[in-house]
């Protein structure tokens, strides 16, 4: 492999960013590029063959700007699309390139940190209708009790821009007394969907005393980190200028706005389309 270019993230919308923003803090010398389907967003609700054909379609236009190594730091599409495309379309369109998700080490987080082992999930509809988290913790944890709650209003909130608003209080209280309720032993929440973080300080507000929150971007970033370092040969094919480029398949004046509350900086955006 001879080629390089930058580390590719892609997710729906925004949230992503918040997966981008603790990779860079791990691996400032890297350069990456992001690709938010803003357009199409939110995923959470769509069926598994449209999210699993818009995030191909997401992964082939990162590998044709140069991406040997992409991440999808979007929980909807590692639960719905990332086995397919790693066992199916990467031996087929370009084996030398790898895709990963951030599901595997947010569970390898849990894992270590629960004590009851009794896990809430928060997430969208379709990563809990998917049980990708339930498998994989059972997979470390074969007696582990896991709740799946969905919060169909928290992307919403954080699109648009209201997750700080009195308003979303209702929203983010019912939906943790609502895993609570259903579980009380739960002693380890997973903010299974990367928006959720921007939804810090209401969470915590209303979340019981003890009870751990696992949210993802610190935990994808030491496995990036980790992955590359065990595999040398896509660490070579990383550029490193600690540059950092932002693809949107939406307006590129709301995304560079938005993102710069993700990424607590400016961001310069360039629009690209993706195939219907």
């Amino acid at each position: 492999m001879n080629e390089t270019g930058p580390i590719g993230v892609f997710d729906s919308g925004y949230g992503g960013l918040t997966i981008l923003r603790q990779i860079r803090a791990y691996l400032p010398e890297y350069d990456f590029l992001y690709l938010g389907d803003n357009a199409r967003a939110p995923y959470g609700s769509h069926s598994f063959d449209v999210i699993y054909r818009y995030t191909l379609q997401a992964v082939e236009a990162l590998f044709a700007r140069g991406c040997r190594l992409v991440i999808l730091a979007c929980n909807t599409a590692s639960a719905k699309a990332l086995r397919t495309i790693q066992t199916v379309d990467i031996p087929r369109l370009a084996p030398e390139r790898r895709v990963l998700g951030v599901i595997h080490p947010t569970v390898e987080a849990v894992a270590r940190q629960t004590g009851s082992r009794h896990i809430g999930i928060l997430a969208t509809v379709g990563t809990i209708a998917s049980g990708s988290y339930e498998l994989e913790l059972r997979k470390l944890l074969p007696d582990c009790v896991v709740t799946g709650q969905a919060c169909p209003m928290w992307v919403p909130l954080v699109e648009n821009n209201e997750f700080d608003s009195p308003g979303a209080d209702y929203f983010v209280r019912k939906r943790i007394e609502s895993v609570m309720l259903r579980d009380p032993q739960i002693d380890t929440l997973v903010l299974a969907c990367t928006h959720y973080p921007l939804l810090m300080p209401k969470i915590v507000k209303y979340l019981p005393s003890g009870v751990r929150i696992v949210a993802q971007g610190e935990y994808v970033a030491e496995a990036l980190r980790d992955y590359l370092i065990r595999h040398p040969e896509i660490d070579a094919c990383c550029t490193k200028r600690g540059e950092a480029a932002y693809l949107t398949t939406e307006s590129v004046e709301k995304f560079e706005e938005s993102a710069a509350l993700f990424m607590r900086t400016a961001v310069r955006a360039e629009h690209i389309d993706l195939h219907i």
